[in-house]
């Protein structure tokens, strides 16, 4: 054997109790568990003594933001370090695959709040397999799974404009998603408040689940609204996929803003509804109150038609931005979720232009009131001077919600983490060990076996995966081991890129990624390909 793990407490994914076992890996697989007092202890090259530590499946972010991250830092401490030995990526309806030379250079401009605008980045892919291929022959610190981004199929077949599809640009867009699915991916994304995604109405849509389907993929959407019309969005959701007899997973499933406060039980009430009738659906969440988006995410979708330089062209124009003002400030923009903006509660958490590095960590209406000028006037500036790229925080999150959503039997982990910016949300750095040690030890919202449940078999099923997510023989050893007492994220709102505490040894494909606490330079992760149905 390559190595035996001695007596650990097991905690292996189902949710049931945990047990003390010498646990072996042997070329990447569990090769053997033995339970304490069942029969002679093994051998190996190599032991890690693992008394007083709980042994887990790795961790699976089930919604990061980490797609150009992955290439360009080998060390991705930021997710190696909280135990996590799989993302998906491709969220929320915008990634850089599959695309032109057009499409790649919109998006690039479009989510360089997400991602940077990639000048670093050799794009030497084009197709969903092509980036793939690209993470298996650099090699990742974790894994990688890809969820097709609609709103880029859009990009790329349709263009910026609000309007339906044509039947053949229909026909193209389906084309897309088919080859992405056969290609490896193992769903599709969208963002629904997110331009052009977001043009698209449900029969599209629904068109589109179907191809996925098609591949037993699932759709994973930031849908319509989590704001005013919240419950209608996710009800929108769970009737679109069912139409279209797609697996749904929901994308980091929150009920923010004032109008939804205590209205966390009514979004589960809704889910469990579908579910008796025969629905198939997960969701994530990160263990936060605030969200985090980019400030031009929160504009009126007409103003984001055309692309980013309309955007900006419209922006620059003084009659046009006082309606978009209107609609920010007092009607409630789609793009904000139809809440009028409360600009005390928008903290500006990252600029791509370091001359602008003044405004962060500030609330937009605390930069307006040190110049001098209304909110609006600041927020303008800021859009304009930094091109779109400008990343926030938006503090509108209820803690009743949060605890209620992450106890559902359907409920996964996942970051939504943005690695960009002077001030992220510590979410990217902290949402694993924050949920097994805040919400499991320190308050007792779920149980340490329930908890590791929901961060490892149930994104694993989601995700059709026959050999992770258990701490089972012949299983892949994505594991990790964490000290249950101790196990905290370092990183707060302060400094949000501090590391997590109390996970000693993470290791990927039976690697170690993470040994004694500290990031080793083993590049143990590959793409994680969805096996084509029949």
């Amino acid at each position: 054997m390559d190595l035996v793990i001695r007596d650990a407490r097991v905690i292996d994914g189902s949710g049931g109790a945990s047990y003390r076992a010498d646990v072996t890996v042997d070329d990447g697989r569990i090769a053997g568990i033995t339970p304490e007092g069942t029969g002679p202890r093994p051998t190996a090259t190599r032991t890690v003594e693992a008394e007083g530590l709980a042994l887990s499946p790795g961790f699976i972010d089930m919604h990061a933001h980490s797609d150009l991250a992955v290439l360009r830092d080998p060390d991705h401490s930021a997710k190696a370090a909280q135990g996590v030995t799989l993302e998906v990526l491709g969220q929320d309806g915008l990634s850089y695959a599959p695309v032109d030379d057009r499409t790649l250079a919109q998006v690039r401009q479009a989510i360089t709040g997400w991602n940077g605008d990639g000048s670093d980045i050799d794009f030497d892919w084009r197709t969903v397999g092509e980036y793939l291929d690209r993470i298996d022959r650099q090699g990742i610190a974790v894994n990688a799974a890809y969820l097709i981004p609609q709103g880029t199929v859009r990009m790329y077949a349709v263009g910026w404009d609000d309007r339906d599809a044509t039947p053949a640009e229909l026909d193209h867009m389906k084309r897309l998603v088919a080859e992405g699915m056969e290609q490896g991916a193992v769903g599709m994304s969208s963002g629904l408040t997110y331009t052009p995604g977001m043009y698209a109405k449900d029969a599209e849509l629904t068109e589109l689940c179907r191809v996925v389907a098609e591949y037993d993929g699932y759709y994973c959407p930031h849908h319509r609204s989590y704001g005013a019309g919240a419950l209608d969005a996710y009800r929108e959701m769970v009737e679109l996929t069912r139409n279209a007899e797609c697996a749904l997973h929901l994308a980091h499933a929150t009920m923010n803003f004032g109008v939804n406060k205590g209205k966390g039980v009514d979004l589960l009430a809704l889910l469990d509804e579908a579910i008796a009738g025969g629905a198939d659906i997960s969701l994530d969440t990160y263990p936060y109150t605030p969200g985090a988006t980019t400030l031009v995410a929160m504009l009126p979708s007409w103003a984001n038609e055309g692309g980013p330089d309309a955007t900006l062209a419209r922006l620059k124009d003084d009659a046009t931005a006082e309606r978009i003002r209107h609609h920010v400030e007092e009607i409630g923009a789609d793009g904000c979720h139809g809440v009028p903006i409360e600009w005390d509660r928008i903290e500006i958490s990252g600029v791509s232009d370091p001359g602008l590095a003044s405004c962060v960590g500030k609330t937009v209406a605390q930069a307006a009131d040190e110049r001098g000028e209304a909110p609006w006037v600041t927020a303008r500036r800021l859009l304009i001077a930094d091109k779109l790229g400008s990343t926030i925080l938006q503090h509108v999150g209820h803690e009743d919600n949060v605890r209620a959503i992450m106890q559902h039997p359907v409920h996964t982990g996942g970051s939504d983490g943005i690695l960009q910016g002077y001030k992220p949300h510590p979410r990217a750095y902290g949402t694993f060990p924050h949920y097994l040690g805040h919400y499991a030890r320190d308050l007792g919202v779920m149980s340490l076996e329930e908890t590791v449940a929901h961060l490892t078999s149930r994104p694993a099923a989601r995700l059709r995966l026959p050999d992770r997510g258990l701490v089972r023989e012949g299983y892949r050893a994505d594991l990790v081991l964490f000290d249950p007492e101790t196990v905290a994220a370092g990183s707060t709102f302060e400094a949000p890129r501090t590391l997590p505490v109390g996970i000693p040894h993470v290791l990927v494909d039976g690697k170690f990624v993470i040994e004694d606490g500290r990031r080793t330079d083993v590049l143990a992760g590959r793409s994680v390909r969805r096996t084509v149905k029949g």
